[in-house]
């Protein structure tokens, strides 16, 4: 067996994991150098929450952060997640958007976009997957982990083979809640090394405290690529540190490669980040703990941290375990989906309302209404019937690719965002979160009309044209 390659996620979902995804990129450049330098297979750095996390709270433009990663990573692939039909947003959008979005972040610098869908559902996979090998990038698909009475090694090695067969380069085991136990992991990357051809890629968290088993069991069955956090943001609901991994398999035939210390000297540098973000409350202890009950659970890593987030805005704190003890009621009321942005989050926020409210679904969102509806696809088992009466009463239940349904959209949120929206990159942001965008882009260009601009003797549309240079630069 050759060695075992690492992706690092500290630039992305390590701190979406434990930090509620505020690192800001001034904390990520000050390591930038070592990190290039290490050999790592990838750096994920983008996509995910981060996008939003970039506007709503950081006051940072995600394509700016992704073209400055770019420049000062010049040697590392960079790697991004992709939620299918749902780009990086909470709800599908149309075809034309989901490939001017794939575009425009290979465009911006990203090598491997990995893609997947919440449901499992490979219709809503199709475009992103066309679109990312249309445009040059590293197709890595994903199967979104989980178990239930539908999901087993047969139904993960059938969903394998598909993804190969439209156009996966890569495969990925996305395993957001750490239940794929060391044994599992070795039968399932062993079985499915012998169905596909293409390299297997494995991620997990370690929020119940078996990440390093699974790893180390996956190694030896063959797995290609891993995903690792260093240590200051690794372990509990991030993924397995990376220094302990490579530690362990030195010398080995699986040995990474990777320098130990290299590694510790970027590890030092987030560890003051870290230290930071405990001294703001941003990094809560929380997330840090072992929690085996989460195999009964299934709540994913970043899932954890915006629960306890949302439980602290309607100070009810102490309800965090009830809420833990009805999400899988309501997972299995929804037909049993895996737990991955934007189920989690739709499933974890109807089980904060039945909790809270003192009645299962007296209050129904409307995003669990979509879900019952078919909005979001193909739901992997029959769900409650009487719960999805209570929700959308008699509306027709979608059964077509919901993607289907819809026209081409671009022209219409580039419209709509008029003046606000500088380039192409824009009205993408704009598309997928309309309100934290309008506000975002209206705060920047006030911000870049107020820089005092240098007489250079050309016209009045100096200024606008640097909007266009800043947002089109690679």
């Amino acid at each position: 067996m050759s060695k075992l390659q690492i992706t690092d996620t500290i630039l992305r979902d390590a701190h979406q994991s434990q930090a509620a995804t505020r690192m800001k990129i001034e904390d990520m450049l000050p390591a930038c150098e070592v990190l290039d330098s290490i050999g790592y297979w990838s750096l994920e750095c983008w996509g995910g929450a981060t996008f939003d996390a970039c506007m709503r709270f950081l006051n940072e433009d995600p394509w700016e952060r992704l073209r400055t990663l770019r420049k000062a990573l010049p040697n590392t692939k960079l790697q991004m997640l992709f939620r299918g039909q749902n780009i990086l947003g909470y709800k599908h959008y149309a075809d034309d958007v989901v490939d001017a979005f794939v575009r425009k972040s290979i465009e911006n610098g990203i090598d491997v976009v990995r893609i997947f869908d919440a449901l499992n559902d490979t219709r809503n996979l199709k475009q992103a997957i066309d679109s990312a090998k249309r445009y040059g990038g590293i197709c890595e698909v994903a199967i979104s982990y989980t178990t239930s009475p539908v999901h087993n090694k047969a139904y993960f090695l059938e969903l394998a083979k598909k993804l190969e067969e439209m156009g996966a380069d890569v495969i990925c085991i996305k395993d957001m809640a750490n239940l794929l136990l060391p044994y599992d992991a070795f039968d399932l990357v062993k079985a499915l090394k012998q169905t596909v051809s293409c390299p297997i890629h494995l991620h997990t968290h370690n929020t119940t405290g078996t990440g390093d088993m699974t790893y180390l069991m996956a190694s030896q069955a063959g797995v290609d690529i891993v995903d690792c956090a260093l240590s200051p943001f690794a372990n509990g609901t991030s993924q397995p540190a990376t220094e302990s991994l490579v530690a362990t398999l030195k010398g080995t035939e699986r040995d990474t490669g990777l320098d130990l210390e290299k590694l510790a000297s970027a590890a030092a540098h987030f560890r003051k980040v870290a230290e930071k973000m405990k001294e703001e409350k941003i990094l809560d202890p929380k997330v840090l703990n072992v929690d085996t009950k989460t195999l009964l659970y299934q709540v994913p890593g970043g899932m954890l941290s915006n629960l306890i987030s949302q439980l602290k805005q309607q100070n009810a704190e102490d309800k965090y375990y009830d809420v833990l003890s009805e999400i899988p009621n309501v997972r299995k009321d929804f037909g049993f989906p895996p737990l991955v942005t934007p189920t989690s989050q739709i499933v974890g926020t109807q089980a904060v309302l039945n909790v809270l409210a003192g009645e299962r679904y007296r209050m129904v969102t409307k995003e669990s209404k979509a879900l019952l509806r078919g909005e979001y696809g193909q739901l992997p088992a029959p769900v409650n019937e009487e719960v999805r009466k209570k929700a959308i009463g008699d509306a027709e239940v979608i059964t077509c690719r919901p993607a289907d349904l819809l026209e081409p959209e671009l022209e219409k949120y580039k419209a709509e965002a008029g003046d606000l929206a500088k380039c192409e990159e824009d009205v993408l942001s704009y598309a997928l979160f309309p309100q934290v965008a309008s506000k975002f882009l209206a705060e920047r260009n006030a911000a870049k009309i107020a820089e005092p601009v240098k007489n250079t003797g050309e016209d009045s549309n100096a200024v606008k044209e640097l909007f266009v240079l800043d947002c089109t630069q690679n």
